[in-house]
């Protein structure tokens, strides 16, 4: 009997040793991958190299600013002297307040409109959501006019439908101002116009245009309708959408200043953006002032980067879904 030695093609094809022009092709797929980390570590630098000078700055006397990159007194000073200069704590609470309002406001009317353009059908959906798309082709700066003219004259026309002047009035809170209830420096002013987002509606419709029909078709069978379709299945799924346009959202609205800057006439009603360009007007060479209300007006949007980072790179990615 004789035997046939089988060729162990698995050891030989392992066992073979590379040749130069494997080497030189294995050499030419590391060399892109060493020059991307080059490019990302030349953009971060670019982008860490000022915040860390503007940290370092906040902690100098004036008069060290230029001596170095480390303090060489460190002081708080610059801190204390923001708060007591201006009422940082009142454009603190009313910019935290018009951010979280717009924020909420937005993610309800983003995703509801998102739900109806996604999910039911009506006549005229396709035509009514490319008109609305179309809107984000519009500069915001060409909207800032007409804006402007509708928020000063909504006070007289409402007066004159209710036969009232309360509208032309002014509103306080105990004994502070808090502008009027409409028009120019008011609170409806900063939050009306950012409580709708083409730009919210168009990424929850496409995050619920890569939901399953089947789980919907379960739960109309259960006996939920549309509400209770929207409810209890689309708005959970929806999680990490909300999330994400939640966390832009507030992050926009946080560091928003041309609207609040020409909304706003009272120092009772500005925000923090407009109160820290206040500051670097009347402080022009005290650069550890400056540099000290910039680092408290991050750190709130720092802190909501690095707690909410998961849903804001997910949140990057939800263009890419298709339906």
């Amino acid at each position: 009997m004789s035997v046939v030695a089988q060729p162990q093609v698995g050891r030989d094809i392992e066992e073979r040793p590379p040749d130069d022009e494997g080497h030189a092709s294995s050499h030419s797929r590391d060399q892109p991958t060493v020059w991307t980390y080059i490019v990302l570590l030349f953009v971060l630098s670019g982008m860490v190299i000022p915040l860390l000078w503007t940290l370092l700055t906040s902690f100098k006397y004036n008069v060290d600013v230029t001596l170095g990159w480390i303090p060489p007194r460190w002081t708080l000073k610059n801190y204390v002297g923001v708060i007591d200069a201006f009422s940082f704590a009142r454009y603190y609470v009313n910019t935290l307040f018009i951010a979280c309002t717009v924020t909420m406001i937005q993610v309800v009317t983003s995703v509801m409109a998102a739900y109806a353009f996604a999910r039911l059908q009506f006549r005229g959906r396709d035509l009514l959501f490319l008109g609305y798309l179309a809107t984000m082709m519009i500069p915001a700066d060409v909207l800032l006019i007409p804006q402007f003219v509708l928020m000063k004259k909504i006070p007289e026309v409402l007066n004159f439908i209710l036969g009232t002047d309360f509208f032309s009035g002014y509103l306080y809170f105990g004994e502070g101002y808090i502008g009027h209830p409409v028009g120019l420096d008011s609170f409806f002013a900063l939050i009306a116009p950012g409580c709708f987002s083409a730009y919210g509606t168009f990424m929850l419709r496409q995050f619920l245009l890569g939901i399953s029909h089947e789980i919907e078709e379960a739960a109309y069978i259960d006996g939920c309708g549309p509400v209770g379709v929207f409810r209890y299945v689309i708005l959970p799924l929806a999680k990490p959408a909300l999330a994400a346009l939640a966390i832009f959202t507030f992050l926009g609205r946080w560091r928003a200043f041309l609207w609040p800057l020409i909304m706003t006439d009272s120092d009772s009603m500005m925000v923090l953006s407009v109160g820290l360009q206040k500051l670097s007007d009347l402080y022009t060479n005290d650069y550890g002032l400056i540099c000290a209300g910039s680092v408290l007006m991050l750190v709130p949007m720092i802190l909501v980067f690095v707690l909410c980072q998961r849903w804001f790179i997910s949140g990057i990615q939800l263009g890419s879904v298709k339906g």
